[in-house]
């Protein structure tokens, strides 16, 4: 597995990680068994970067994670976020419930110190708003996190957390149908040797190609339940396109795949070759899933007709659509 140096947190990721937030809820029932078994195939497969967060099955993604790492020397990065446990207002976004969503992580997670704390898509205001990082900067003074960084919807509220010098990763949906990013933001935070975190890299499953207009996805799934921002930011859910138009553009993109690749491995290869990329968190439910994610990591790059195919099927189906909202 390639591993690659955030220059603010001092350390290197596996370029391949794992998100967690199908482990705590919203993609369909998964056991604790099969959650923990996810872990150790991400780590056994090389993962040492996990990302989480406090609302992820309202703190069970957190308390797996905790549960797995319990008493290991050598255990993974762990990246969780906080923000979304109050109504999304500028003024909630303050040191007393920090201190408080903080205390709620640190205990689901059996950590003193948590190792990275996102703020996880706050609302826009907060990233012009001081207080808001001198709190960030007050949790680190009192150690009870180590790092901090920001998870933004829009490539404008990257841009302003750039801005703020203790902010260590910036994590952004980036992936063949979300490129956006590549055109200011990662080369900018690669400059101030800020790591970029890469989420839904397979656009909520789109690209693996695995999916037809007539999948029925269950109702406790987000891809059933927001496919129009219904409850939450719509470029969460299959990276903001329309699913219809998403099935046919991934059909295109899955048969760009080289031999022995799978186009899910394909996207996150395609991710993994973009500069100013540190880690990309790929969801699994389940242990082949890990496995063949964090196999991405090992692939040759794709050759240079392939990655004309991507921009092409980007160009024809999914561009008008997206690029100018986030």
């Amino acid at each position: 597995m390639q591993k690659r140096r955030i220059d603010r947190l001092g350390r290197d990721v596996s370029v391949i990680g794992l998100g967690t937030w199908q482990l705590g809820a919203d993609w369909g029932e998964v056991s604790e068994d099969e959650a923990l078994a996810v872990l150790s195939a991400a780590v056994d497969s090389g993962v040492t970067f996990f990302d989480t967060a406090d609302v992820y099955g309202d703190g069970r993604s957190e308390q797996l994670i905790g549960k797995f790492i319990h008493g290991k020397a050598d255990r993974p990065f762990v990246a969780t976020k906080m923000g979304r446990r109050m109504a999304q207002e500028v003024a909630n976004y303050n040191l007393d419930n920090f201190r408080a969503w903080n205390d709620r992580s640190r205990a689901n997670l059996g950590l003193d110190t948590l190792d990275l704390v996102q703020l996880h898509c706050p609302p826009t205001g907060a990233y012009d708003t001081d207080s808001v990082f001198d709190a960030l900067d007050t949790l680190v003074e009192e150690k009870r996190i180590a790092a901090y960084g920001v998870s933004v919807e829009t490539v404008a509220e990257a841009l302003r957390a750039i801005e703020r010098p203790g902010v260590a990763t910036i994590q952004i949906i980036f992936n063949a149908f979300r490129p956006r990013p590549l055109e200011k933001v990662l080369p900018r935070a690669a400059a101030a040797g800020i790591g970029i975190i890469a989420r839904v890299p397979l656009a909520s499953g789109l690209l693996s190609g695995r999916y037809t207009k007539d999948t029925v996805f269950p109702e406790n799934d987000h891809r059933n339940y927001n496919r129009h921002g219904e409850a939450f930011d719509v470029g969460e859910t299959f990276s903001g396109v329309d699913y219809e138009t998403g099935v046919l553009a991934a059909q295109e993109f899955a048969a760009l795949a080289p031999e022995g690749v799978t186009p899910a491995q394909m996207a996150l290869q395609w991710i993994v070759q973009q500069p100013g990329v540190s880690t990309i968190i790929p969801g699994a439910r389940n242990v082949a899933q890990a496995r063949a994610n964090s196999a991405a990591g090992e692939l040759e790059p794709l050759d240079g007709a392939t990655l004309a195919g991507i921009s092409g099927v980007y160009d024809k189906y999914i561009r008008e659509l997206v690029h100018a909202r986030w």
